[in-house]
């Protein structure tokens, strides 16, 4: 039995980064879908958005209500939702969620996100059957069967993580945050126990201290070592370096993750089209092939699969 299918639609931060150095990575910004209990749930809607959108109308599936919980609402992570097809068509159910971002509603914020001069088409002018939902710090609320939980993270603006419960399983998504000179003691207990861990990786150790161009500390983003600690800290099966820095080319990436593999060695770097399995019995490979490539070698019956689509 498999708890959640995790798919990656976009891995990067900040700005988009198309381009010939990061096509093996991917370019878009921060968008994972989840496939768990029948529903749909989805972290974050940066530009990845529109490519699930077009995969949600190829593969039929417009009759799975889609949940979207928000990091918190910087460009970077909202950008896909104009173009997101499922909500200009009738029937689809669409709720996005997110915490408190210290200016105004969740809804607001999508209005005048979707209202000209910046966009033609209002939001509630959509066709589908779009809510906005905001939830406290330290929330706990169900999304079908899935537990969800809340906690606040440390960036300039409000940021949240979340984790997701299901089976006995679990998935922590915390992006945007930066770490402090000891793990985050919230951070750490929402992490507890994960099977997967994914996490703001933007900047090597050297580009936060300031040993490469200026320091980077109080931009509110984290590095692999400070992911790695907490993983292991915080007992997580696998950790997925995430949100990576839109400059860093394909190989770059690559070096970071067998960095990180030094400090915790069960750490994949994202890459768009990357899927996640968690609580498959199915024999995985634990090393990611070329695009494209699939491989069931590997240790049968572990609880946390990666595979290349």
């Amino acid at each position: 039995m498999t708890a959640f299918e995790i798919q990656f639609h976009g891995v990067r931060g900040s700005l988009a980064s198309p381009g010939i150095h990061t096509a093996a990575v991917g370019g878009h910004t921060s968008c994972i879908e989840i496939g768990v209990a029948g529903r749909r749930i989805v972290l974050d809607a940066g530009t990845g958005l529109a490519a699930l959108g077009d995969r949600i109308l190829t593969l039929g599936d417009l009759a799975r209500p889609t949940t979207i919980l928000l990091s918190h609402v910087h460009w970077d992570h909202i950008q896909g939702i104009p173009f997101f097809k499922p909500i200009y068509i009738a029937g689809s159910e669409i709720e996005i969620i997110s915490g408190p971002n210290g200016f105004m509603p969740l809804a607001e914020v999508l209005r005048r996100q979707m209202s000209p001069p910046f966009f033609p088409v209002a939001f509630d002018e959509l066709s589908a059957e779009v809510r906005a939902r905001d939830v406290g710090i330290g929330a706990r609320f169900m999304v079908g069967e899935v537990q969800v939980t809340v906690a606040r993270l440390n960036h300039p603006d409000p940021v949240y993580g979340y984790r997701l419960d299901y089976d006995g399983h679990a998935l922590v998504y915390a992006t945007d945050t930066e770490h402090y000179s000891c793990v985050d003691p919230t951070l750490r207990a929402l992490a507890q126990g994960a099977d997967v861990l994914i996490y703001d990786a933007q900047y090597t150790p050297e580009e936060y201290r300031g040993d490469q161009g200026p320091a980077k500390v109080g931009w509110g983003h984290s590095t692999f070592e400070a992911a790695a600690e907490l993983a292991r800290q915080a007992d997580v099966e696998r950790l997925v370096l995430f949100h990576h820095d839109p400059a860093r080319s394909d190989a770059q990436v690559e070096a970071i993750e067998r960095r990180a593999r030094l400090c915790f060695p069960n750490t994949v770097a994202a890459r768009e089209h990357m899927m996640i399995t968690i609580g498959a019995m199915a024999q995985r490979s634990d090393a990611l092939l070329c695009a494209g490539a699939r491989s069931r070698a590997g240790a049968g019956g572990q609880s946390v699969g990666v595979e290349a689509a």
